[in-house]
């Protein structure tokens, strides 16, 4: 459990009950106030009574926590725009600009880049300043620069050079403002319902990936993939104004004896010393090459041996909502009846069996289903394989090395992503597309099989709890102490 004053801000049982009061917290308007409220009303008024009691957030759901509830509905909505880059920004590539699979494998190096060069500097600054802001500036960046491929469009300038350089941009971002945003969620929510989080964060992705894949093949039939990036530049925008209005009382006052490549090889240091973290890196590590290895023909696949147009690629899109639901409902009973460690090698072993299957698929009708099939498998997995990962990284952290543990791992994980990518381009390019997707699948297999050989992973069946910084790294730690804190 967390304490002290993001403690405090999860007030569950003071939150409304009832849905009109749930909503009136969430957006702290009231329901009366807005035009539409009449024929609002009268349309809730019309749903029946117990299907009203259904709708209901169950006492001590962390939906009843107007904080956690704000963060929440900032996560739907950037996952909407979300689902609209990832199909427009690589199709602007593949077809406006007809890139090669080794193009596209540099794409998404660029994009994987910033991860390598800045994750592990950015874990020391974001351990002596406040998060909330970074995340909120981070979501403005990203619509700025998202905005910048249709005016680049609009004014003939769009080439593969300005794609890699919003690529880098966008990974830049991720790099120093997700990392914050991770750890926001360790401010807002209990360590022992990190898992349940987690879950619930991936269901409001979930709606995001059901839906959004479809309106965005719309809007990239009548708009063209530039122009559609637009939706995702507003909403991220919207994102950014919903976490303006959260409220985490993080004071962080400079240390006189902090220093900047100590407290760099602290977090480190903490990392390598824990055969839990090493053992989750070394596995998510493999499965982020295997993963980029496939992504990077994915979309090639689909248009060029399957013919699928800009709109069939975002109906079939819809699958990973639907993998992505199916793991966000189910993945935390999952995980409590197997055990986190069981359960991520459960999400790689079903990722790497979608990957394997497509590779296989005939260019027709069937083709299509089983591309699709291979979304739900990927989404699937990939959410076991994160709720799981993310909350055994964050309960065996102490609260003071969270931002260098947290970019110390995604340096970890994503050493192997780039070279993955470049892999699975010159595969693409010179073997076929489908042997990118069979090399991927049989190796993210094989990697499964590793993980459940090895007794760090496959012995996790309960979240642990974290050591005292000074237990993890001796007195040698320097990190920041209670009183340092505020």
């Amino acid at each position: 459990m967390q304490s002290g004053p993001a403690h405090k801000a999860r007030g569950l049982s003071g939150t409304p009950r009832t849905g009109r009061a749930f909503w009136e917290k969430s957006v702290n308007i009231k329901v009366s106030t807005l035009r539409l409220a009449p024929w609002g009303l009268a349309l809730w008024n019309t749903v029946p009574t117990a299907l009203r009691r259904r709708l209901r957030v169950p006492a001590g759901d962390l939906l009843r926590d107007a904080t956690y509830r704000r963060l929440w509905s900032s996560i739907l909505i950037s996952s909407f725009g979300g689902q609209v880059t990832m199909l427009a920004l690589p199709l602007t590539a593949a077809v406006l600009l007809h890139a090669s699979p080794t193009q596209m494998g540099w794409l998404t190096f660029t994009e994987i880049l910033p991860f390598v060069l800045f994750s592990l500097p950015s874990g020391v600054w974001l351990d002596r300043v406040r998060k909330l802001p970074v995340y909120i500036v981070g979501e403005s960046v990203l619509a700025v620069i998202v905005a910048s491929v249709p005016l680049a469009w609009w004014l003939g300038w769009l080439t593969m050079g300005w794609l890699y350089a919003v690529a880098f941009v966008i990974g830049s971002v991720y790099t120093v403002a997700g990392s914050a945003a991770q750890i926001v969620l360790t401010q807002v929510v209990a360590r022992d319902r990190l898992v349940e989080a987690h879950a619930k964060n991936a269901l409001a992705s979930s709606g995001a990936e059901v839906a959004g894949p479809g309106l965005a093949g719309m809007l990239i039939k009548l708009l063209g993939a530039p122009l559609a990036l637009l939706a995702d530049a507003l909403l991220l925008l919207v994102s950014a104004a919903i976490l303006r209005g959260i409220r985490i009382d993080e004071r962080r006052l400079r240390r006189k004896d902090a220093h900047f490549w100590r407290d760099l090889q602290a977090g480190v240091r903490f990392v390598r010393g824990h055969r839990l973290l090493v053992s989750l890196a070394a596995t998510i590590g493999g499965w982020q090459m295997c993963h980029n290895a496939a992504i990077v023909v994915q979309i090639l696949f689909a248009t060029r041996t399957l013919g699928l147009s800009a709109q069939a690629i975002g109906l079939s899109y819809v699958g990973m909502g639907l993998g992505t639901v199916l793991s966000s409902l189910f993945g935390s009973r999952i995980s409590r009846r197997l055990g986190p460690g069981p359960c991520l090698v459960l999400g790689i072993a079903v990722c790497g069996v979608g990957w394997l299957a497509v590779s296989m698929a005939p260019a027709n009708g069937w083709g299509v289903a089983m591309f699709a099939l291979m979304l739900v498998c990927f989404s699937f997995g990939a959410v076991l394989i994160f709720i799981n990962f993310l909350a055994l990284r964050q309960a065996v952290t102490p609260e003071p090395l969270l931002g260098r543990m947290t970019s110390t791992m995604r340096w970890l994980i994503l050493l192997p992503a780039g070279p993955g990518a470049l892999l699975g381009g010159w595969l693409g390019e010179h073997y076929g597309l489908r042997s990118a997707l069979a090399v991927a699948g049989g190796a993210a297999l094989l990697l499964a099989i590793a993980a459940w050989r090895h007794p760090v992973i496959r012995g996790v069946r309960e979240l642990p709890r974290a050591e005292s910084p000074e237990d993890a790294l001796g007195a040698e730690a320097a990190v920041r102490t209670p009183a340092a804190q505020g």
